[in-house]
């Protein structure tokens, strides 16, 4: 018997989260194959199997936590099935046999089970979406919603030979399901509460003329993809000049240390990424030093990382101001949160055509507002106002980003 246990991920944490099994039980899974994904507080990890097993108990399902070293499922030594025939080996066939076939043969995972066994329903009734055809519970849950109204007509039928008058069913399902908070939740949740609790917070808006980057951008878009690999986008653009503005405005990029003021003669620049656990802020380190291809390189690199879960945790520590772009997502205007013990963060938005005086001509250009929160301890006003004007001067000028201007 092998056992799976919670690997070490770091001095400071001694706690993860099981996120989500990949192989059920009875099932054969391969050598460094992913069998369980972990949450912790600021990253998401997958535990491969040390050799080629059957997973036989799974002693911790997803949802609940685990200490480090703490084993969390039996592993079983087994031979790779034979891939010919499609038959499993002799050892993974009970459990195999187990799973109730539904559409297309598939197998009904135990949770998505229970549910139809209360439902009434039958494996073919139910279609699986899972990895091969499996039904998961989340399938069962779909189905069982679905028929609920046809049952709860049956009960109305035979109301009329009661005495005493019954209240109609509402139409539809009335649901409520309850999730544990994942550590990455959880520490999203605390930070932003710490945030608005410890600084004082105040936020300066405006707007910048996006006209310059977007013809730099059509200019340059082809000779640039061709060397680099990748397109040429909105976000090294802002990383730049927020280092420009770091740059002549030091005090933005301070923190508070006790009763000191610590700055830094380096710009480690947190982009904000929306991930399937939640909001995760990878840091570009030494962001000074980087080129225009290299930021988008990187920001596309932990864009893709932290959708499969795969950022370290050290990628997600430290930072010295962080970008976050709402405009992705339709935004047109926000206060973003500071990310403490960092003093500063800039919300960029979407881009809208909109009517503007220019030269005392109403002309129609491509928008964008922009907000900078600060902690307004470290930071004043006239400041703050001024670095977030820096950076519209240098976005909407960006040969001003070369000559250094």
């Amino acid at each position: 018997m092998v056992e799976l246990k919670v690997p070490s991920v770091g001095e400071s944490v001694t706690e993860v989260f099981i996120g989500e099994w990949y192989v059920p039980e009875g099932q054969f899974v391969d050598v460094d194959q992913n069998v369980v994904g972990l949450e912790t507080e600021k990253a998401t990890f997958d535990v491969p199997s040390p050799s080629a097993c059957i997973v036989k108990k799974i002693l911790k399902p997803a949802g609940q936590s685990a200490a480090v070293g703490e084993t969390i499922a039996h592993l079983e030594p087994a031979a790779k099935p034979a891939a010919s025939d499609g038959k499993a080996a002799p050892s993974a066939a009970p459990a195999a046999a187990a799973e109730p076939a539904a559409k297309g043969g598939a197998h009904v995972m135990p949770a998505a089970q229970r549910v139809m066994a209360e439902a009434g329903l039958k494996a073919g009734d139910v279609k699986g979406t899972g990895p091969g055809g499996r039904v998961l519970k989340e399938d069962a849950e779909k189905a069982a919603a679905s028929v609920a109204p046809k049952s709860a007509q049956t009960p109305a039928k035979t109301a009329s030979k009661a005495t005493t008058p019954t209240v109609a069913p509402t139409p539809g399902t009335r649901e409520e399901r309850k999730v544990p908070m994942s550590p990455i939740r959880q520490t999203i949740a605390r930070r932003l509460v710490q945030a608005q609790h410890t600084a004082a917070l105040l936020t300066t808006f405006n707007e910048i003329d996006m006209s310059g980057i977007k013809k730099l951008r059509e200019q340059y878009q082809d000779a640039f993809t061709k060397r680099n690999g990748i397109k040429l986008g909105f976000m090294s653009f802002f990383v730049k000049a927020v280092v420009d503005a770091l740059n002549v405005y030091p005090q933005i990029g301070a923190q508070i240390e006790g009763t000191d003021l610590v700055y830094r003669n380096y710009c480690d620049i947190g982009i904000a990424i929306g991930a399937g656990k939640g909001l995760v802020v990878p840091v570009l380190r030494n962001a000074e030093r980087m080129s225009f291809a290299e930021i988008e390189l990187a920001i596309a690199d932990f864009a893709k990382r932290a959708q499969d879960n795969k950022l370290g945790r050290d990628e997600l520590e430290g930072g010295t101001f962080t970008i976050s772009n709402g405009g992705v997502y339709g935004s047109l205007l926000s206060t973003p949160i500071v990310n403490p013990p960092q003093s500063g963060v800039l919300g960029m938005h979407a881009t809208f055509d909109r009517p503007i005086a220019v030269n005392g001509q109403v002309v129609i250009r491509p928008m964008m507002y922009v907000a900078l929160s600060y902690d307004h301890r470290v930071v004043d006003g006239r400041e703050a106002v001024s670095f977030l004007k820096r950076i519209k001067d240098v976005i909407e000028d960006p040969t001003r980003m070369i000559l250094e201007a």
